[in-house]
């Protein structure tokens, strides 16, 4: 009698653990493929533009632009010469575009600008020399 009681208690054991495998691990397949309707978005290099716009008052200023058809999310990080990051922020616009503006001063700067998906960046990186125009000015005696 004793046989038959450890039998049918690992006979229990085994379907109750058999059972909470299919109930644990159904809705974990189906959060992992997201019912394998959308994958993450991948930034290309196409995508993304970046372009010196020229010096106004006192701040260079650059255009950054980039083109998410999906719409997700992405991050705009800006990084310094010393590769420290100076700007970052999400965003999910389908059409991206910000002019960025760094003081003009007398140093040279070499900026780096990322745009970054969950699956990839597109990095531009730029050197702008500050060259300061000579001035004449000629009066009349």
């Amino acid at each position: 009698m004793n046989t038959n009681k450890k039998n049918h208690a690992v006979r229990i054991i085994a379907v109750f653990s058999t059972a909470v495998m299919f109930l644990i691990g159904s809705p974990m397949a189906s959060f992992a493929n997201a019912g394998g309707a959308r994958k993450a978005a991948t930034a290309t290099n196409a995508q993304v533009s970046v372009t010196y716009q020229g010096v106004t008052n006192n701040d260079v200023v650059f255009k950054v632009d980039y083109e998410n058809p999906t719409g997700e999310k992405f991050w705009l990080v800006i990084k310094n010469d010393n590769g420290d990051v100076v700007f970052s922020q999400q965003f999910d616009d389908v059409h991206f575009s910000k002019n960025v503006r760094f003081l003009n001063t007398d140093a040279d700067i070499n900026p780096t600008f990322i745009v970054r998906t969950a699956n990839s960046d597109v990095v531009r990186e730029f050197q702008v020399n500050n060259i300061i125009p000579e001035t004449t000015m000629v009066t009349g005696l």
